[in-house]
């Protein structure tokens, strides 16, 4: 299972990067195991900018997730603590073997009625014949060429509008 997870455009360009190593969430995915997080790029830019494989997801009380990760976060300490406010808990997905899409994917040129997920959607889509090289490799391999093989169309027809999530 993979997730389209919406991601403001400031956020979204530190992951591509590699400044952000982490992806902090008050809600977390409710599927055991993800493969790959589509990165969508919201608005102005509304575009699946990009994908990484999910590392561990570490779950706390936002206090303790600045103190261990903030290094990590891509945020400063108000962004982080304005997201959280008065949340007791706190997810930290660590970002692994990011890949920026050469050519993004505009949803709305594909499904006109397309709705951007409040958080994330979970995708009925797999690239079961690789993609990404082992965790060894810093970066994915030929995701992009699978995805065009594939056909756009696929990614985006996969995302189960039922399975989305707010937060």
């Amino acid at each position: 299972m993979n997730v389209l997870l919406s991601i403001k455009p400031k956020y979204a360009e530190s992951i591509i990067s590699g400044r952000k190593k982490y992806e902090f969430r008050k809600v977390i995915f409710k599927k055991n195991y993800l493969d790959i997080v589509y990165i969508y790029s919201s608005s102005p830019v509304k575009k699946i900018i990009g994908a990484f494989r999910v590392g561990d997801i570490i779950e706390d009380r936002p206090e303790s997730l600045w103190d261990r990760l903030n290094e990590f976060s891509g945020l400063n300490e108000r962004e982080f603590f304005n997201y959280f406010q008065n949340n007791k808990k706190g997810f930290a997905i660590e970002i692994k073997n990011v890949e920026k899409f050469e050519d993004p994917i505009d949803p709305v040129e594909l499904i006109p009625d397309f709705v951007p997920p409040q958080s994330f959607c979970y995708i009925n889509f797999s690239l079961s014949s690789g993609g990404f090289k082992s965790e060894s490799e810093s970066k994915p391999s030929g995701l992009l060429n699978q995805i065009i093989l594939l056909g756009r169309q696929s990614l985006i027809s996969s995302i189960l509008p039922s399975n989305c999530q707010g937060g």
